[in-house]
């Protein structure tokens, strides 16, 4: 068996690349790699069809052996725990990270079922709430999850933290609202849009046709383009003294009632 290659310094110029991967959204898009950890969200991206470039693994906690079975013919490389710590954002990593190929995140590439349940989400932000949304997208087995004219990188390793792996789960896309509002018309999906503007109640409206649902960001919502294009605006009723809820909440309120409707199918 080939010698194992190890590094043992944070100086090494490959660690110091993979630490700009961590930081830095351009090195994630000159290189079209970025950095993950752990067991499970190295597993999951592999059945997501990610192509995974290389393997660090960190002996004392990771064996060899252990880190072979996920390598999928990866490289691999022994780190020490310095290098570890430098690298790892967090320390029930399980000792072994990998750095994988993105994907285009194009809207052409997506492929839907004849009658699609997708979930928009305008200018998202905060990777909790992105990792939140990505979280009830895969609960619910939506076919896809579009951004409209994201603010964040999506593989930003926040968002990928945040996501528990479901970054990796389901069918992903970005565009501008227009793009997206295209390519619903294109293919006779119904859109609905959580706003406050010209809405009725989310539990009046049909859901089992092919669907679109449409949110926006707490402080500002949906532009305007996005409420005036609407198959209908909808409102999530509030009894309390606030008007709005976090946007992942909502989501996942207007998704279920669509899956109830569907009878969760």
């Amino acid at each position: 068996m080939k010698a194992l290659k190890q590094i043992t310094s944070i100086q090494n110029s490959y660690i110091k690349s993979l630490v700009l991967l961590q930081e830095k959204a351009k090195a994630r898009r000159q290189s079209g790699t970025f950095l993950m950890e752990g067991k499970r969200e190295i597993a999951i991206a592999i059945k997501g069809a990610y192509e995974i470039e290389t393997l660090l693994f960190f002996p004392e906690i990771c064996s060899e052996s252990e880190a072979r079975e996920l390598s999928n013919n990866a490289e691999l490389i022994e780190i020490n725990k310095e290098v570890y710590q430098k690298l790892a954002y967090r320390d029930t990593t399980e000792g072994i990270l990998a750095i994988a190929k993105t994907k285009a995140l194009q809207l052409s590439d997506l492929k839907l079922s004849d009658n699609p349940l997708i979930l928009v989400a305008e200018a998202p932000e905060k990777p909790g709430n992105i990792g939140a949304l990505l979280r009830t997208a895969d609960a619910a087995n939506l076919d896809a999850v579009i951004i409209a004219n994201p603010k964040s990188d999506l593989y930003n390793p926040n968002i990928v933290r945040s996501s528990v792996g479901c970054l990796f789960t389901r069918q992903i896309a970005t565009g501008t609202t227009s793009e997206i509002i295209a390519f619903l018309k294109e293919r006779n999906i119904n859109f609905y849009c959580a706003t406050l503007q010209n809405s009725t109640a989310y539990h009046t409206q049909d859901y089992t046709a092919p669907t679109a649902l449409v949110v926006g960001t707490e402080a500002t919502g949906l532009t305007q383009e996005w409420r005036k294009e609407a198959t209908q605006n909808i409102i999530i009723p509030m009894q309390g003294e606030i008007d709005s809820m976090n946007v992942s909440v909502a989501a996942a309120v207007l998704i279920f009632e669509a899956k109830r409707q569907r009878n969760f199918k």
